[in-house]
């Protein structure tokens, strides 16, 4: 199983969710997830401005085997999207915490981020589905 960093949160859907310096929160998915996924050929966003609830379909992530949703780990309002994952899908396989975030938003209410898991709830919550 793949690296999960320590300051983030994650949804049992596989997304994470980092809280920013300006409140904001950055969500892409799991490392696992692009394990799962394979090479990701396709990834479709959701449009800046857009308000989104928990756990609404914001995306899609297309491999080379399997298509996804991207569900939102908090409410709010996007922000912003990675644009260069319209040209270079592969950093979500690359660099899925970095280079390979999906979109940024601003939270609904911040105090969402405590229904999430920890890395290490996220990692016992995959010991016992491999």
């Amino acid at each position: 199983m793949g690296l999960h960093p320590e300051e983030l949160f994650y949804a049992d859907t596989h997304e994470w969710a980092r809280k920013e310096g300006d409140g904001s929160i950055t969500v892409g998915i799991t490392d696992h997830a692009q394990q799962a996924l394979g090479d990701v050929v396709y990834v479709e966003l959701p449009k800046v401005g857009a308000e989104v609830l928990v756990g609404a379909q914001t995306g899609i992530v297309e491999s080379v085997k399997a298509a996804s949703d991207i569900f939102a780990p908090v409410a709010g309002t996007v922000m912003a999207i990675n644009d260069a994952l319209a040209d270079e899908p592969e950093q979500i396989n690359e660099d899925p915490y970095h280079k390979g975030w999906f979109y940024r938003l601003m939270p609904e209410d911040p105090r969402q981020l405590d229904t999430l898991l920890s890395a290490a709830a996220y990692r016992a919550l995959h010991t016992v589905l491999e």
